[in-house]
């Protein structure tokens, strides 16, 4: 999911600095200019913290729904990102 949000960085000519600047970036020029939903943000906030948490926090631990939940929304938002870049692409 980060590495599909950042191709649109990357495309607009920026890189990021941290998992959540791709968020915010995609929140401030795509979702409030009304061209990406705020629920694909959403989305990726939630997963970058279940990220962090797996990352930093010794008790954490997903069920096996859970990681088939986020297999599934993960290809969903690949999906989205990659519609975007390809509109983004016939745009410039």
């Amino acid at each position: 999911m980060f590495h599909s949000a950042r191709a649109i960085l990357f495309l607009d000519g920026y890189r990021e600095k941290s998992h959540a600047c791709v968020a915010r970036y995609l929140e401030e020029q795509y979702v409030s200019k009304k061209k990406l939903d705020n629920k694909w943000v959403e989305l990726l906030d939630h997963h970058i913290e279940i990220r962090h948490n797996d990352q930093y926090d010794l008790s954490f631990y997903s069920s096996d729904e859970e990681a088939k939940e986020a297999f599934e929304s993960a290809g969903q938002f690949l999906q989205r990102m990659k519609y975007l870049l390809n509109t983004l692409k016939k745009s410039k």
